[in-house]
């Protein structure tokens, strides 16, 4: 069994204590409060129990019931107690009841409470909690939901709750909502399904957008004009799963997006290439720093290309444009007397006989305390840190204990650019498109006080410093790397200077992972304000949280994960990938890759929901109308259909206007979850057996269900690119449904006229069996390593541990082909004596 709960959510106490109580043996995750684990469900629904044989509880009172009875006990007389405080569901506004809850803050502000709370009983309510707040299992329950973070602990839970309806709200009705939104069904007026039916009836625009981009691709006049850029990958790994989702294909979804809406955009990104990182990598293998640059930037670029990542140019760091751009950028900032000379502590490490690079230090931070903070920034608290500061600091290359030496160094002059910073922060924040996260860091930087952020570094691999009094150096990674975006555009087109110097036309898009943020919204916009050249500065800052792998961390050592061409030995389409990694993306919160929930999600919602509704509305045609649309004659139940779908569209328009793609994908899955409810209703395999407005009906909601796939083709275009185009070739669909659909606030138009001749209907979707993604999850888990050493320091027998060792040597074979290694071993160097 496996039982799905939220963080903060008061409904999943009593189910968490059950399982205390009974000792019951059951997988609990935590899932995000808007996940939708039941599939069939309209809304989310935790906490939520998924049974041996599939099926789902989603009720707190059956969960605990069955808990019980898997236990082999009658509800006890403590399971009813549970199931009585479900009656009353409040939340206390006032504080004067407080002093009578002994039990835990948290519970006394959310718990479900007995009818008598307010008939002023208040010592059996005292009593009552007295002898609940001394029970472990609800102790620990409200440990579990509450994180160990006190009242904050249930914030984001309950920001996500309607506010409670007065009593007189609810005598009266309707107030703001009826109880048929409240439970999740939306109601349509008359007036919504007239509209519906007569955009339905307009058809499709009659000039279709040109299906080629014209390069090289160029503000225009009188036109939305969008730059895209996402976070440049280092070049000296190969990418996992986490570093996709958090920047090359949120940026890519939102680019086709942007393409399908009829703006002129150009996507650019490419590969970072220079520092120490690149050095030690071709240490490692025994190449030139630029040897291993060309080698993963073909790395990259074939796994990007399986991923149907759309860039309009995939370039590099290390080309003399970058040289040329970075260089001109410094001067004007030295120029203008936005750089300080200063003499740096750095951390030297005397058995490498080099300066260490921020990212190749490791120690305690001096702010958090986090054990493993790098050179340069701490993971845990976010805070930049100058490598020095560090306690306990390492070689990350040899573990050795660094040595402090002096050196001379350039300092961009933050706190000279800050009040700059600071008037345009103010403008881009309120009037783009910025996440949370990006603001909450950024406001952070300010609130702490700018300080000089060092721009060089002593490496040999870097943009050279063309001062004469720094000739030895190079620019810092995060001076050079952002200036990488106009770089590759400018190897795209010489006219690079329209997009980058045209604050006025462009709207620049930035996608990052939050612990890129501080570079782009402050360092690299003093670096272009500092430079006075009109630079176009970033309008809309899109930072996503973090993926995890599991219940870990990915990591390349450990063989944990899923990095980049490893995904397609795995036999799962790329636009399954797509679709899941979308569905999990980290808006809001770290979320986490999981097999279970993949395989999950894949057969409920691709599957069973998805592609059951498109393959089962092309067969109808096929199988009762000789593969030919049939007329529609629609009727109220039909029109209400249409504004349901509408609206799902218009949802889906606003949330990926505001770049919140996981939420609009949503959206795609309630119409086609709609457009299933309306088949099973009307049951047209029965009406096509009958004569007259039988037979009718059938084609009616025949006709309106394929329109419908149509428009999914359309709205998946920018998730799963292949299968939308299938979903279109198989209905034959004109290529001017892309352009229609999405026009405005949307318009869901009859696409598929009557008479128009559909082709060949194929399933969309294959199901994952659980042998097969426990083979998987097993395969990326990372455990072989510790199975060996494992079974070694059990001496276990020879024959044993060869077979096992075996294994490991195939799985770290696997992992060296992916990663475009030799799978051969190194040769051995003899040992000294």
């Amino acid at each position: 069994m496996k039982l799905f709960v939220s963080e903060g959510n008061p409904q999943c106490l009593k189910v968490l204590c059950a399982l205390e109580v009974t000792g019951v043996q059951c997988d609990v995750h935590y899932v995000n409060h808007e996940e939708r684990v039941v599939p069939f469900l309209s809304r989310p629904a935790l906490p939520a129990l998924l049974l041996p044989s599939g099926r789902h509880l989603f009720s707190p009172n059956a969960i605990c019931r069955y808990i019980f009875e898997v236990n082999g006990q009658e509800s006890s007389d403590l399971c009813n107690q549970w199931f009585f405080l479900l009656c009353v569901q409040i939340i206390l506004t006032t504080t004067h009841h407080f002093h009578y809850l002994p039990f835990p803050p948290f519970l006394s502000l959310t718990i479900s409470l007995p009818l008598f709370l307010f008939s002023g009983k208040h010592k059996s309510v005292k009593a009552w909690f007295d002898h609940v707040a001394a029970m472990h299992s609800c102790q620990s329950a409200a440990q579990k939901v509450l994180q160990g973070k006190g009242l904050q602990g249930m914030k984001s839970y309950m920001q996500r709750q309607p506010a409670p309806q007065s009593s007189q709200c609810r005598d009266t009705q309707p107030c703001n909502s009826s109880p048929a939104e409240e439970e999740g069904e939306r109601v349509v007026s008359e007036e919504d399904m007239n509209a519906a039916a007569l955009k339905w009836s307009k058809g499709l625009n009659a000039d279709p957008l040109s299906k080629e981009k014209q390069h090289p691709i160029l503000p225009q006049e009188g036109k939305r004009n969008i730059l895209v850029t996402s976070a440049l990958p280092y070049v000296n790994n190969v990418p996992h799963l986490g570093n996709i989702i958090g920047c090359v294909l949120s940026a890519d979804v939102f680019s086709r997006y942007g393409r399908l809406r009829g703006w002129n955009l150009l996507y650019v990104c490419g590969t970072d290439e220079y520092g120490t990182a690149t050095e030690n990598k071709a240490r490692e293998e025994g190449m030139t720093p630029q040897q291993i640059c060309d080698k993963y930037h073909v790395i990259h670029s074939s796994i990007y290309k399986w991923f149907q990542i759309d860039f309009d140019f995939f370039g590099r760091t290390t080309t003399e444009k970058q040289t040329e751009i970075a260089q001109d950028i410094f001067w004007r900032l030295h120029n203008h007397g936005f750089l300080v000379e200063d003499t740096v502590e750095q951390l030297r490490c005397e058995n490498c006989q080099r300066f260490l690079a921020d990212r190749f230090v490791e120690g305690t931070c001096p702010h958090c305390s986090y054990p493993e903070a790098r050179g340069d920034q701490c993971d845990k608290c976010g805070r930049l840190i100058n490598a020095v500061e560090l306690r306990e600091p390492q070689c990350k290359v040899c573990r050795q204990i660094p040595v402090i030496r002096s050196s001379k160094h350039l300092f961009l002059d933050l706190p000279k650019l800050e009040t700059q910073l600071k008037q345009w922060l103010d403008t881009s924040t309120s009037t783009g498109h910025w996440t949370a996260n990006a603001k909450q860091i950024t406001r952070s930087w300010l609130r702490d006080g700018l300080k000089p952020r060092c721009i060089t570094r002593d490496l040999q691999w870097g943009t050279p410093v063309p001062h004469p009094d720094f000739k030895e150096k190079v620019f810092y990674v995060w001076f050079d790397a952002p200036i990488g975006y106009l770089s590759i555009t400018a190897k795209y087109t010489d006219k690079w200077e329209k997009w980058w110097k045209n604050p006025q036309q462009v709207e620049l898009y930035n996608f990052m992972a939050k612990d890129n943020v501080p570079f782009h919204s402050v360092v690299f916009p003093c670096s272009l304000l500092g430079a006075q050249d009109n630079y176009t500065l970033v309008s809309h800052l899109v930072a996503t949280e973090y993926l995890n792998y599991e219940d870990t961390k990915f990591s390349k050592s450990r063989g944990v994960g899923v990095f980049g061409d490893m995904a397609m030995d795995t036999d799962i389409p790329s636009d399954v990938w797509r679709f899941y990694l979308l569905y999990v993306r980290p808006e809001g919160q770290d979320s986490a890759f999981s097999w279970a929930d993949m395989a999950m999600k894949n057969n409920s919602e691709l599957l069973n929901n998805l592609g059951n509704f498109i393959n089962r509305a092309a067969m109808f045609v096929t199988k009762f109308f000789e593969g030919c649309v049939p007329a529609v004659e629609l009727q109220q139940e039909d029109k209400k259909l249409l504004a349901l779908v509408g609206w799902e569209l218009q949802q889906y328009i606003q949330l990926m206007d505001k770049v919140k793609i996981r939420d609009a994908l949503k959206h795609i899955l309630n119409i086609s979850r709609h457009g299933n409810q309306y088949i099973q209703v009307n049951e047209p395999w029965k009406k096509i057996k009958g004569v007259g407005t039988e037979r009718q009906r059938a084609g009616t909601v025949t006709g309106v269900s394929v329109n419908i796939a149509c428009l999914l083709s359309v709205m998946l275009l920018p998730y799963m690119p292949t299968v939308s185009q299938t979903i279109r070739d198989q209905l034959h669909a004109p290529q001017s449904c892309v352009s229609t659909m999405l026009q405005g606030t949307g318009t869901f138009v009859c696409a598929l006229k009557a008479g128009h001749r559909i082709g060949t209907v194929t399933p969309l979707f294959q199901k994952l069996e659980t042998d097969q993604i426990e083979a998987l999850k097993k395969r990326f888990g990372g455990q072989q390593g510790d199975k060996v050493r494992a079974l070694k320091a059990q001496k276990a027998e020879k024959a044993v541990v060869t077979a096992e060792v075996a294994k490991l040597l195939d799985l770290k074979k696997q992992l060296a082909l992916a990663e475009g290694k030799s799978p051969e071993p190194a040769p051995q160097k003899g040992k000294k004596k």
